[in-house]
């Protein structure tokens, strides 16, 4: 039997341990915003799993800048539904 490649969520786990001091010098506060960006990598990791690209954190980025895309629009809805009323 062949040695298999680790998965795109084994990579990641290694990359958030990797950035494990960085995480404990940052204040509570931004452990916690720490943690939700890679959240928001694990929430689409299926995606980044069938890209299998060579930079394992160009597809945490992504993830990342979609969640923010997602959130700025629900909130560009919410403030334009505001101006409406």
């Amino acid at each position: 039997m062949g040695r298999t490649n680790p998965t795109y969520r084994d990579r990641l786990t290694a990359l958030e341990d990797e950035w494990g001091p960085f995480r404990r010098a940052l204040r509570r506060g931004d452990q916690q915003r720490f943690d939700r960006l890679f959240a928001h990598a694990r929430d689409r990791a299926d995606a980044a799993g069938h890209l299998n690209h060579a930079d394992p954190l160009a597809p945490v980025w992504m993830a990342i800048a979609l969640e923010q895309e997602r959130r700025i629009a629900e909130l560009e809805e919410r403030v334009d539904a505001l101006a409406d009323a």
